[in-house]
């Protein structure tokens, strides 16, 4: 799974630190997932807590987006086969599949294509009928490729809006807020345009807490944000949108547009959401490969958030407590969390969230006691769907060695270009995508 694996195992920290990312990655792909969510019984299909006898539909469909969203459908034809009777989903990871269409489009930012996906979806959407079951693979990543610019707004107008909302820190909450009200099917206006098929939605959640109207924007489930959040979004975040932007959310703010479906619609009456895998799937996981491995495993969190590299300094302080004092764990140990932080974007570089985290904690690491040696933390950070920010890198892999110069690395930092600073330091970890998409994992490896 990771690229130059071996030179970058060259501590017995750093092969555990990489073991419990592959494992907790892996723990999150779809083949794994829907393996042991679904299950087909004669007719009866269940998914989760949801049963569907499959002799009372005449069609059933697979439609979705997402990083994974592939995936999922090469899982569900494993155990489904021809019973599928077509669909059409969109991801950036295409691989095969035998009765639904893949439709490619980009992450994070959308594209020409991704709209063009996004129009075949809702198609397939509006021709459902009250005798279609519709499958809905729904992983992270959907709210970039599903775009469908609604009203007056264009695909130059969405893109604009969306580079500004992740250069702004802003959290994904807020962030999707504004893109429902941007989309003709986001906020739960997708369950509308798939009305009156009965829906089940698979999801992969990669946000902190879950929350199925933030995962992938919430296509099918209830929208409680409202046009005016998403103007008070742009405004926190001094966000210059284009002047369509502006002028939909205005407009919808005044109640001249329809706002996004709340719980009470008639729309979410036949429609079912089961979320099957998360970032705690990944952690559990991760957790038992470090105790197999002779460690003592402890998750702080699945939900840790805000900026990446203040969120690394607190990790390496927990680190530095355990290894002083064997508090809250002794040594040797594993702590791990998962969740999203964020960049405030000052510069112009190249890097994401987990390559920020990791060159941070580098710092803090070069900054302790000299006498630890390599032998003292280590620790991982990655992106799980194999793509942290704009770059080609999952995250990285640091200790105390990482970092030489330490103005370097701090300048790195400042300019929001840590990526070349980290490859110079052979610490990037490479995955390539990965077919799952639970937000960011970190493990600290303490000695």
């Amino acid at each position: 799974m990771i690229d130059d694996r071996d030179a970058l195992a060259s501590t017995a920290a750093r092969n555990v630190a990489l073991e419990c990312l592959e494992a907790g990655i892996e723990a999150g792909h779809p083949q794994r997932v829907v393996r042991d969510a679904v299950t087909l019984e004669d007719e009866t299909l269940r998914i989760a807590d949801a049963t569907y006898d499959l002799e009372a539909y005449d069609d059933l469909v697979v439609l979705g987006g997402g990083n994974a969203a592939a995936h999922v459908v090469v899982a569900l034809e494993g155990i489904l086969g021809d019973r599928i009777d077509g669909g059409v989903v969109l991801t950036d990871d295409p691989v095969d599949t035998e009765h639904v269409e893949v439709r490619e489009g980009d992450h994070p930012v959308p594209s020409e294509r991704g709209v063009a996906g996004a129009r075949t979806l809702l198609e397939a959407a509006d021709a459902a009928t009250d005798d279609t079951l519709v499958v809905m693979a729904i992983t992270g990543g959907g709210s970039a490729l599903m775009p469908a610019p609604a009203g007056e707004v264009s695909l130059a107008d969405l893109q604009a809006t969306t580079d500004a909302l992740l250069a702004s820190g802003a959290d994904i909450g807020e962030i999707n807020a504004v893109r429902k009200h941007l989309s003709a099917l986001k906020g739960g206006r997708l369950a509308r345009r798939v009305t009156p098929a009965t829906v089940v939605s698979l999801l992969f959640s990669d946000v902190v807490g879950n929350d199925p109207s933030v995962i992938a924007s919430g296509p099918l489930v209830p929208d409680e944000t409202t046009y005016a959040d998403a103007l008070a979004v742009l405004e926190r975040y001094e966000i210059d949108a284009p002047e369509a932007v502006l002028v939909r959310l205005e407009r919808g703010a005044a109640g001249e547009i329809t706002e996004t479906p709340a719980i009470d619609d008639p729309a979410f009456e036949r429609v079912s959401t089961q979320i099957v895998a998360d970032g705690m799937t990944a952690l559990e996981v991760a957790r038992e490969t470090a105790a197999n491995r002779g460690y003592e495993p402890l998750v702080l969190s699945s939900r840790i958030r805000g900026e990446a590299r203040e969120a690394a300094t607190t990790h390496v302080a927990i680190a530095e407590e355990v290894r002083a004092t064997g508090n809250p764990v002794s040594p040797p140990a594993v702590l791990l969390s998962g969740g999203e932080t964020t960049v405030t974007i000052r510069g112009d570089g190249t890097g994401g969230p987990n390559q920020e985290f990791a060159t941070s904690a580098a710092l803090e690491l070069a900054d302790g006691d000299e006498t630890e040696g390599e032998a003292g933390i280590t620790i991982a950070a990655v992106d799980s769907d194999g793509i942290d920010g704009v770059s080609d890198a999952a995250g990285a892999l640091v200790d105390r060695t990482t970092v030489e110069d330490p103005d370097s690395a701090r300048t790195a930092l400042a300019e929001n270009d840590v990526y070349p600073y980290l490859e110079t330091r052979h610490a990037l970890v490479r995955t390539g995508p990965t077919g799952t998409n639970l937000n960011d994992l970190r493990v600290l490896v303490v000695e």
